[in-house]
């Protein structure tokens, strides 16, 4: 079972969704590999072809959980780490500098470190990071 927050759901271009965490308790997801494809999910404009739906969000610049849902052709410019993301792909596959990263890969980013990431056939990720990354490109 997801913690849902109660409430109103989220626009599409809402730069504020509210995460599936609710404070005080504990997330809990089972089954992590199919949540790429529960069809409960809120999710948020991010850029074309390219959705986000928040686990948790402490502040604009803390730390965060996210899941980011790539369409075929999707991508994400060039960025900066600025300090430790850590992917692991759910579903499908994304692709950047460093290689193809297919589900079931782990890929942790550290800080200082960039690329821009593409997938041509679509994908989920889970996001986790310490902070959120510095637009080189494209935004």
């Amino acid at each position: 079972m997801i913690n849902s927050p109660p409430g109103p759901s989220a626009s599409a271009a809402s730069l504020t969704s509210k995460p599936l965490l609710v404070p005080g308790q504990p997330l809990i997801l089972p089954e992590l590999m199919s949540l790429a494809t529960r069809p409960d999910l809120e999710w948020e404009f991010f850029r074309a072809g390219v959705d986000r739906c928040w686990l948790y969000r402490a502040t604009a610049e803390g730390p965060a959980a996210v899941l980011i849902r790539f369409q075929p052709g999707g991508r994400v410019p060039l960025h900066e780490h600025v300090g430790y993301e850590h992917i692991f792909v759910l579903s499908g596959a994304q692709q950047d500098e460093n290689g193809n990263a297919e589900a079931g890969t782990l890929v942790v980013n550290p800080p200082g470190t960039r690329h821009s990431v593409i997938s041509k056939d679509g994908c989920v990720v889970l996001v986790i990071y310490e902070k959120p990354v510095k637009f080189i490109e494209g935004f």
